[in-house]
């Protein structure tokens, strides 16, 4: 059987990206890291991922003037040329249309630092503080055409600490991103994953919930 090719989006530094490649090579996965794509050019994960011999791309939404029907078509001829079973946003900064999300249904998954549904979209951890919340996280899903919504994969909570900030409790999210994001594409590769209405189940009975201490 061939291996499954996953397509990772990203923004930025690409660390769950990283953490991804490396699991997919250290765990001997089914699977490959097909492509590495980012929406702007400057996006340290590329480096990175060239580094590693993965392959890149680059479509900028700039380079669209704000239109994302257009930049989604765009991105989506670069993402099909790929021929992915698994279509991975990791820190990818962009709001997807509702066409786009229903071409990869059901093989589109997002990471977003909260425990969702609580604070969707940006500045999350701020909003966790503001809100005196005692636990944050991090969840993977299944993306919907709804922004932060979906099919719950897999969480993680962290502890609100008392002398917190928004960069603290941001890293310490991230380092159980860098736990969940693998886990959660693993048991897709691997085919234990089942949609059961709007919930996901994991076939072997793995823990789909992880607490930091």
């Amino acid at each position: 059987m061939k291996p499954q090719r996953i397509v990772v989006l990203i923004s930025g530094r690409g660390s769950n990206m990283a953490a991804v490649a490396r699991a997919c090579a250290d765990e001997g996965w089914p699977a490959e890291v097909a492509a590495v794509i980012a929406d702007r050019p400057e996006a340290a994960g590329l480096a990175w991922a060239r580094d590693h011999g993965l392959h890149t791309d680059v479509v900028d939404f700039r380079r669209h003037g704000g239109d994302r029907a257009a930049f989604g078509a765009a991105l989506a001829e670069a993402i099909d040329a790929q021929a992915p079973d698994l279509v991975l946003l990791a820190g990818f900064m962009r709001i997807l249309t509702p066409d786009f999300v229903a071409r990869y249904e059901g093989r589109l998954m997002n990471v977003h630092p909260s425990l969702l549904p609580a604070f969707t979209g940006l500045h999350t951890h701020r909003r966790a503080l503001e809100a005196g919340v005692k636990w944050a996280g991090a969840t993977v899903h299944f993306v919907t055409a709804e922004l932060d919504h979906g099919p719950i994969v897999l969480q993680a909570a962290v502890p609100v600490r008392p002398d917190d900030d928004e960069a603290s409790l941001a890293e310490r999210v991230l380092a159980q991103e860098h736990r969940i994001v693998p886990r959660a594409v693993r048991w897709f590769v691997h085919g234990r994953l089942r949609l059961d209405g709007g919930a996901v189940r994991q076939l072997d009975g793995e823990p789909q919930a992880v607490v930091a201490e």
